[in-house]
């Protein structure tokens, strides 16, 4: 293992920050595997899961296990982990620009083409060693003007010409669930499963440019620009980035960093990076769903929240979710499920006001369109 600080723009005299990534096995021989965790910094349970991994990683590093690269960086925001207020630790918005620090990723798929689409064949694999190359470049000429965009950029860097993106979140109250892109759920299926996730939601573009987006998405959106152009040549999904949700906000335990450490590893021998047997394939718990049919469902008035289904159930059409008490007027309205499918998440929050967002349902039918992720 090998320590790598990178030094982030300094946005005040004074004041600089860095990020720190941790680097095991031997890049180019095998595949390269990317994790990050608390890009939302007030997200913790990945951070533990990271510092599992890291210890896993040594010792499989030390042994000489690993056929591949593994890079592992446990804090992906510390510009997020430094905003605190009233010792409320504000992490998912840039306070600065009021960004959210999971969106306005580099998007390179149309400058990377018209660098490329002369070059390009029906060999895959040459392919995306050319597109790779073209991208670094890429990145390689962006400017930062603020000390989010060089984080972004840095992460950005990092995990470009990853074969495996992983990065951790969390959502308020939740089962574990993933995020990935429609054409890659076949490679993310057993990690679903290794995981025991509740839930996976696909899209091709859930708006605003996230960073798993930013790394899977500029290869199906390269291969749909050369058929729009009738080119015959072959460009592989050629990075599997997947948002893993690990479950709620306060789910910062022990045993579930272990439990989910060990789903990662056993995925990575799954995929060969380890060189040790990967263990049966679980059951699939869930389907794979769009994100575009993803009901969120909603508080008609404020009140005390009673919740009647945990997180992780599969619900009928009609299920009760939840009430909404208000002791002051004596309205009790019932939130039910509208459509078949799995409760992933709820709010954490006992009280709620008008219009707050108290559970998501995953169905299989997608019915919305547009911007499908909360800001």
């Amino acid at each position: 293992m090998y320590t790598h600080r990178q030094p982030l723009l300094s946005p005040s005299l004074g004041s600089q920050r860095e990020l720190i990534s941790f680097h095991f096995g031997v890049p180019q021989s095998g595949e390269k595997i990317y994790i990050q965790a608390s890009l939302h910094a007030d997200e913790l349970p990945g951070m533990l899961t990271a510092w599992h991994l890291k210890q896993a990683l040594q010792r499989l590093d030390a042994a000489g296990l690993l056929r591949g690269e593994v890079i592992l960086v446990p804090v992906a925001n510390p510009i997020g982990l430094n905003q605190n207020q009233s010792e409320k630790l504000l992490g998912r918005f840039d306070l600065q620009s009021g960004q959210n620090f999971n969106r306005h990723y580099p998007v390179l798929s149309e400058t990377v083409y018209e660098e490329v689409k002369a070059q390009l064949s029906r060999d895959g694999k040459a392919n995306t060693a050319l597109i790779r190359a073209a991208a670094r470049r890429q990145l390689g000429a962006l400017a930062a003007g603020s000390e989010l965009q060089s984080l972004r950029h840095t992460l950005a860097k990092l995990a470009f010409d990853a074969d495996v993106v992983l990065d951790l979140h969390c959502d308020c109250r939740a089962d574990l669930h993933l995020y990935t892109g429609t054409p890659l759920w076949e490679q993310c299926e057993p990690l679903s499963r290794y995981l025991g996730a509740c839930a996976t939601l696909l899209a091709t573009d859930s708006g605003d440019h996230p960073f798993d987006e930013a790394c899977s998405q500029l290869w199906w959106q390269l291969r749909d620009l050369a058929a729009a152009e009738g080119l015959d040549v072959q460009i592989d999904m050629a990075c599997l980035a997947v948002t893993v949700e690990l479950r709620g906000e306060r789910d910062v335990h022990h045993d579930y960093a272990r439990r989910d450490a060990e789903g990662i590893l056993n995925f990575l021998r799954h995929r060969g990076v380890i060189a040790e047997a990967a263990p049966p394939l679980p059951e699939l718990r869930f389907p794979a769903t769009p994100l575009a049919g993803s009901e969120n469902l909603y508080a008609p008035h404020p009140g005390v929240v009673v919740y009647h289904v945990q997180p992780g159930s599969e619900v009928a059409s009609g299920e009760l979710l939840a009430e909404v008490i208000d002791p002051l007027n004596d309205r009790c309205s019932e939130i039910r499920a509208n459509r078949p499918g799995m409760l992933y998440a709820t709010s954490d929050r006992p009280y709620t006001t008008t219009g707050l967002s108290l559970a998501k349902v995953a169905s299989r039918e997608a019915f919305k369109s547009g911007k499908l992720l909360s800001a």
